[in-house]
């Protein structure tokens, strides 16, 4: 039985960071699959992965909205007969700008995509996973409390930080452990999606975080056995004031800025 690890969102971002440390430091995975929409992004990552450390990336040309693609990833798995070692769901998107100005649609699909989808691709992976195997869910400091301006997505992200939580106690007995990885702001292309239609708050630019070095982190709290990981002082202490300071007044505060930046 060959050892693997899954990554979705694998073509960009967080995701194609995770294929290319992930490969580094474990070397020893016969494959790893990469899960994305753009097949030519996840083939050039495949030939980038293979050059530099002999592992290779299976790419899975998928929409993670489609939840009927979730029975053709569970035949796959059955077939290949593999045991999958990391799950790291990293598919997402983001929106930025008020609820009444937004698309219906976008709405609705980060709901789609960053809940139900996340939620579907564990629960088909999770019968293929052995004790020891790891679980990397990206939520985002977004979780800590609700942001307006940001309502839709910090919801998804509060849904998958209290989801991984939970699910990291139910496999506790499995010996299988579920790291939440809470990130804030990050230079990649998220926020040129997030933005498109509404320029991101100036004050979010400050906090911009490298990727690599988010997710090298997050391997290491991983494979520390770790159930939340967030990189940065400045997002530890946003941590913090979630719990120490009334969220309404937080909220009130983000309120105000966004309106002095819109």
């Amino acid at each position: 039985m060959r050892n693997i690890a899954i990554i979705t969102g694998a073509s960009s971002g967080f995701g194609q960071e995770f294929v290319l440390q992930l490969a580094q430091k474990y070397p020893g995975f016969d494959q790893i699959w990469a899960i994305a929409r753009r097949r030519d992004r996840l083939e050039q990552l495949a030939k980038i992965v293979k050059c530099k450390t002999g592992v290779t990336v299976v790419p899975i040309v998928m929409d993670l909205l489609d939840l009927g693609r979730m029975g053709e990833l569970e035949i796959m798995l059955r077939q290949e007969k593999v045991a999958v070692r990391i799950l790291v769901n990293c598919a997402g998107f983001g929106k930025i700008g008020m609820v009444q100005d937004q698309n219906i649609q976008d709405l609705i699909n980060m709901v789609h995509l960053n809940c139900e989808s996340l939620t579907a691709v564990t629960k088909t992976v999770l019968p293929f996973m052995s004790s020891k195997s790891r679980i990397i869910q990206v939520a985002s400091t977004a979780a800590y409390l609700p942001q307006p301006g940001f309502s839709v997505y910090a919801a998804t992200k509060s849904y998958v930080y209290s989801f991984s939580k939970s699910l990291n106690e139910e496999l506790r007995s499995r010996k299988i452990t579920v790291t939440a990885v809470c990130p804030g702001p990050a230079n990649t292309e998220f926020f040129q999606v997030a933005a498109s239609e509404k320029e991101e708050p100036f004050y979010k630019k400050f906090f911009l975080a490298d990727p690599k070095k988010v997710v090298k982190k997050a391997i290491k709290d991983c494979s520390r056995g770790r159930n939340e990981s967030t990189y940065g002082v400045a997002m530890k202490l946003v941590k913090i004031m979630s719990k120490l300071v009334p969220n309404n007044w937080i909220i009130r505060v983000i309120g105000w800025m966004q309106e002095v930046t819109s």
